[in-house]
């Protein structure tokens, strides 16, 4: 590879990697979308250093949920494991329907490295995959948790 192309490379990485980081937090969010179980998008968290210095430290976005008593366990557990379904267009490279990115030479094997790096479960979803009927029984147990409704913004102000 000549340094052009390297370079092309890393940026191509980097990009996907950035792109991929939301997906993952969005997935989580679609599934408890759906199921109309509340929770809190959090777009850059512990930016106190700033956007640019909380974005490099891969930052991005986080999703809390805010299940209730009445919340399934299994709705978290499905919502922590979404983001798997990141690499489902991969799944039709063996039926021919999608080129193999990685059959060929240049920077789109590298961008496809970064997306799948980012459909992997993070230790926390793991935790919530494994744990998920205690963050249900600690809502029932703790009944000052604040639920966000539609009408109040992310700081708790109407």
């Amino acid at each position: 590879m000549t340094p052009i192309e390297i370079l092309a490379a890393i940026v191509a990485l980097a990009v996907a990697v950035s792109v991929g980081l939301v997906a993952h937090e969005l997935a989580h969010a679609a599934v408890l979308r759906a199921a109309s179980v509340p929770h809190v998008i959090d777009w850059f968290p512990g930016k106190d250093g700033g956007l640019l210095q909380a974005g490099l430290r891969g930052k991005w976005a986080a999703v809390r949920p805010r299940p209730g008593t009445e919340t399934p366990a299994w709705l978290l557990r499905v919502s922590a494991m979404m983001p798997l379904a990141l690499v489902a267009p991969l799944a039709l490279v063996p039926a021919g329907v999608v080129a193999d990115p990685f059959a060929t030479e240049g920077i789109a094997r590298f961008a496809v490295l970064g997306w799948m790096a980012c459909a992997l479960p993070s230790p926390q979803d793991f935790s919530v995959l494994w744990y998920a009927d205690r963050a249900v029984q600690s809502t029932a147990e703790d009944s000052t948790v604040e639920v966000p409704t539609a009408e109040t913004t992310t700081d708790g102000t109407v």
